[in-house]
């Protein structure tokens, strides 16, 4: 395959990443609101008077025995798992965002309390204390949802723009150079996006922190992309090494 083959090849495996992350980026932005709101409602919820004989919106504490935990590490597509017997010997399946801090910790015999919502088991707490959100669990789930779009999208639209760009500007390569600049400052904005998620979440801050620490360094990644795709458009990024080497003469 020659440079122009490999040239489209980039350009359609880049259009391609740029549409899905732009899809996925704007259905997380619709349903940070509907986040927010289980979030509130949970917060809200009263304690059951009595053991909820159907799917309720109260809150009730119910005991539970580990049978077995499941970390799934070094797999794909699965998270950590845990099978927890109520009283009766009634089996019922967990699933969790994360390992920590109580069901990494989980042994088979073990004595945990789970929290159930809406007829779902969306915290866990050991003997010591320690709770932890199943993958039920609304509380999380709007900073996910608002550092995922923010991720998505702030990658989607320069991948796009990256790409449709030489579109338009064949067989110079000044703007070639533009356009790869573009797309790899995306790269870095979307990925200071997901940075900037992982330090809210591991340090607990409200939600209002993820566009505030994110914001400054977009501004930044973007003042340094406009910078470098004026070099580009100038020249300035050109190889200005001769193509062929001198000839010497004799």
């Amino acid at each position: 395959m020659g440079e122009t083959g490999n040239a489209v090849v980039r350009t359609v495996i880049w259009l391609v990443l740029s549409g899905v992350a732009l899809v996925a980026g704007v259905v997380m932005a619709f349903e940070v609101r509907g986040a927010l709101e289980r979030e509130r409602e949970f917060r809200a919820a009263p304690t059951c008077a009595s053991v909820p004989v159907k799917a309720s919106g109260c809150l009730w504490e119910q005991d539970f025995t580990v049978r077995k935990a499941d970390l799934n590490r070094g797999r794909r597509n699965g998270g950590p798992e845990a099978e927890l017997l109520l009283p009766t010997g009634k089996p019922w399946g967990v699933t969790f965002r994360d390992t920590d801090p109580v069901v990494s910790e989980m042994e088979p015999g073990d004595k945990v309390v789970g929290l159930i919502w809406h007829g779902q088991v969306v915290e866990v707490r050991d003997a010591d204390g320690r709770r932890q959100q199943t993958s039920s669990g609304p509380v999380g789930w709007p900073e996910d949802r608002l550092g995922g779009a923010l991720a998505c999208i702030a990658f989607g639209l320069p991948a796009l723009a990256g790409s449709l760009w030489p579109l338009f500007a064949r067989g110079n390569r000044r703007h070639a150079k533009a356009a790869t600049v573009v797309r790899w400052h995306g790269v870095g904005i979307g990925g200071a996006a997901i940075l900037t998620l992982w330090a809210q979440s591991a340090n607990d801050w409200p939600m209002w922190a993820i566009p505030a620490i994110w914001g400054p360094l977009a501004l930044l990644l973007l003042a340094c992309m406009v910078a470098f795709v004026l070099a580009a458009l100038r020249g300035d990024l050109d190889d200005e090494a001769p193509s062929t080497p001198p000839v010497l003469q004799s």
